[in-house]
Order: C-alpha cells, then structure tokens, then sequence
C-alpha cells in the first residue's frame, strides 16, 4: 500500500466524478457509512461519499460522518491526527493530507487503533547497554527505534523495552509516560542515552542537563563542506510556520541554540563528516542549524528536500550511496556526567553504526572517529 500525494489524489478524484457519473449509484446512497472490527485490531470505519459533500475537507468529512457509525462523532482534531499518522485509506491508497477534498462516490476507510493501555507496558525491545548499575542505565539507542509512546508509536519503543528490562519498579519514574526518560534522540537518530531508574536519579540528571553540564557529542555527514572548517552554528530555533512538523530558524518566538562543529573528512567538497558538541539541547537542533547554513545532514528526510548541487562533486559510488542513504546521518557518540549518588565522573563512547560506516566506506571515509571533540 502507497501513500497518495497531491497529484495521485487528483487522479483519483477525477476517477470517482466520472464513475459516480455513469453508474446507477443508488445502493451507496441507501448506506453511505458502516463501521467493522478491524482483522489487525481496533475498528474500521468506512464511508462513501454523497454528491452532497463532494469538495469538503477529508478530515471535516470524516470528523461529521463518523456520528453515523459510532457512539459520538470524533472530533476533528483526532480525525486529523490519525490521517497524519497513515490510517485513512482510500481504495489501496494512504491519504495522509487532511486538507484534501473529497469526490463523489469515493470509499474511505479509517482505521481506529485499538485502544492502548494508558501506562505504557513492558515489550521485548533490543538495545545494547553500555552499563548499568541501581541508579540508571546508559544504553546504546538503535535508528529506528522511538523513545516513548506518543499517537502513531503507542508501543515498541525504548521505553517499552525499558519496563520490560528493568521492572515495574521503572514505572512512574519522572512520569507515567515517559518513565526514566532523561532526554531524546530522535527515532532515526543513533547513539548513546541515559535512564533514570530512581526518581532521585531523574531529578538530579535533568537538573544537569537544563544547566548543560552533559557532555554530549555527535557524529554526523552533512552535504557540501562547511566554511569555516570548525566553528559555531548559532540561532533561535522554534516551530516552523509554514509546516509545524518541522523546526527552523526564527526571528521570534524561538530559543537560543548554539552548536560547536568541526570537519573531521571532506569528501570532495561533496560531503563531509563533521563532529558537533551541543551547548543548547533543542528540537532537531543539529539538523536545523546544518540545514539552514547549506549542508543538510545527508538522508535527512525533513530537512533535505531535493537533490543537492554538492552530490555531483563525489564519486558515482559515494554519490549513490548518500542519495539513498535512509535516514539523517547523525550518531549520538559521546555521553559524559556525573554519576547522581556517587559523584563519579562517567564517559561512554559509542562507536559509529554499520549503516554510517558503509556510507562512509563508500564516500572514502579514512577514519570514523574524531580524535577530540568540538569545542
């Protein structure tokens, strides 16, 4: 099943006009909506569209016509919600856009997840751990993996896999959702994290990190070369206005964020693999800042939007490598703090993934890590 951009849904649109326009349509006008228990779980709700509602918004259409089928009506903001996260289909086609209109004698089908336990339960989930010991656990975060239950992830995540590691006593250690969770690497981002497993624990190391006393440092391949080879990123990140899925830099209402770079290998003038140290913590910081000064981390799937000029400049394997490289090159390498209860300076280093070592590989990476560290 494939996810309908704008121009398949038009097609679409034309092909539900001209069959609603040629067919006697009489037995959907008689049961324009009906509601079933989904194989997979939850419930699926189906809808045809009447002539009269041709040209409406498909999240107001299904948000109206889903009293119908079901006790209340949800609401617009839930419709929305699941038609973001890919549970609205339309024939053998994910429609994913809630402000697409609909067409006569369209079937849609939207498909209610079962509902999830409110306090998230324990599943087998892989990571490795780096140690571990009453008061935490530092972990090594697979790409892929997302941290905590959220609407599209409600299970399989870390912290999923957290509970099921280390018990029930893990529960409700800095929240029922997100037990133990310190801090975030994005799901496509690889590297090292800290949990809490005591609520003395949690307090103390989110205390560090809002003073940004962590030691954290990052290894990523960007498009192009930045110029200066080493420097600082700065500026204000928040929500992005013309796509709220996104961060940019922004003039108002943003926060301060600063990132130290450093290029450890140009690739050509092509790409370079670069080592970044933190010195703010804010939503897809390093992504943002590379971005927005002209080297988007390569297989960023937010941030790089098209094919960059840089990737002529490598050579036909690297090239083809980082074109299809799946996911933002960024690996959380370095984790440093103190220890909570004994006071105890601890430093982890994890090495850069297979994924990113192939694509270096293939870009004619000589080393996969730094010496030192931005400063």
């Amino acid at each position: 099943m494939s996810v309908l951009d704008a121009a398949g849904w038009n097609r679409l649109c034309a092909e539900s006009d001209r069959f609603f326009q040629s067919s006697d349509r009489t037995d959907f006008l008689t049961h324009p909506a009906s509601i079933v228990t989904s194989p997979s779980g939850g419930t699926d709700l189906t809808f045809t569209v009447l002539p009269d509602h041709a040209g409406e918004r498909v999240d107001r259409y299904v948000s109206a016509q889903s009293s119908l089928v079901s006790a209340g009506a949800l609401s617009r903001s839930r419709v929305k919600g699941l038609i973001e996260t890919g549970h609205l289909r339309c024939g053998d086609k994910i429609v994913t856009e809630p402000a697409e209109t609909v067409r006569a004698g369209m079937e849609l089908v939207l498909h209610i997840p079962a509902a999830t336990p409110a306090v998230p339960q324990g599943e087998d989930v892989a990571f490795d751990i780096f140690y571990e010991d009453d008061d935490l656990i530092v972990l090594n975060k697979p790409a892929g993996l997302v941290v905590h239950p959220a609407p599209g992830n409600e299970t399989g995540t870390l912290v999923n896999g957290l509970i099921a590691h280390c018990g029930d006593s893990l529960k409700g250690i800095g929240g029922e959702r997100r037990p133990g969770i310190v801090h975030r690497l994005d799901k496509d981002t690889s590297g090292l994290m800290v949990a809490a497993k005591t609520e003395k624990a949690h307090l103390a190391l989110s205390e560090d990190f809002a003073a940004r006393k962590i030691d954290r440092a990052y290894l990523a391949f960007c498009w192009g070369c930045p110029n200066p080879a080493e420097g600082d990123y700065e500026g204000d990140i928040g929500r992005d206005k013309r796509d709220r899925k996104r961060m940019a830099i922004t003039t108002h209402g943003g926060k301060w964020a600063l990132t130290h770079y450093r290029t450890l290998q140009a690739f050509d003038m092509g790409a370079a693999l670069v080592t970044c140290k933190l010195a703010t913590g804010r939503t897809h910081q390093i992504r943002v800042h590379f971005s927005a000064n002209g080297h988007p981390l390569i297989g960023d799937p937010v941030y790089l939007r098209r094919v960059p000029g840089a990737a002529k400049l490598l050579t036909a394997e690297g090239k083809a490598a980082a074109l299809d490289f799946p996911r933002q090159a960024l690996h959380a390498t370095r984790l440093g703090f103190t220890h909570p209860r004994t006071g105890e300076v601890l430093l982890f280093e994890a090495p850069m993934p297979e994924d990113m070592q192939a694509l270096g590989r293939a870009l004619g990476m000589t080393s996969p890590k730094p010496e030192r560290n931005a400063q």
